[in-house]
């Protein structure tokens, strides 16, 4: 008995198949997802989804969405995905740095659009360089 998943972005199919749990970056905390699991739909934060299948696990860093479980299926609308072997370890810990940087001019200040995207900025770069990591 096994999941059936699908990772949706805008512009592209991310994953489609079969896998035996999913561990999803829900904005509550991590929730995992087996076989048999009751019907739901959760919000996702920016983080990483982790696939387990008979070939191990992999990730797969996400930028907030949602998912709904229902029947052994799980469908996850997200608004931007990469696989994580796709991803540059190095280039990705090089945006991570930047992005700390960027997020540490706007520490004790009152909220703004620039702090905001500031630190979404840092959540993707730290998703990206742990979905490099979790291969």
């Amino acid at each position: 008995m096994s999941l059936t998943l699908r990772i949706l972005a805008p512009d592209q199919s991310v994953f489609d198949g079969n896998a035996d749990e999913v561990i999803l970056p829900s904005t509550t905390g991590q929730l995992g997802i087996l076989p048999g699991h009751v019907s739901l739909l959760t919000a996702l934060d920016t983080g990483v989804l982790r696939v387990r299948d008979a070939g191990g696990w992999k990730a797969i860093a996400l930028l907030g969405g949602f998912a709904e479980v229902e029947s052994d299926e799980v469908t996850v609308l997200v608004n931007g995905a990469e696989l994580g072997l796709t991803i540059n370890a190095e280039s990705a810990a090089q945006e991570l740095e930047t992005a700390k940087g960027a997020a540490a001019k706007f520490e004790g200040q009152a909220p703004s659009t620039e702090k905001v995207k500031a630190q979404q900025e840092l959540a993707r770069a730290r998703a990206r360089l742990q979905a490099t990591k979790a291969n």
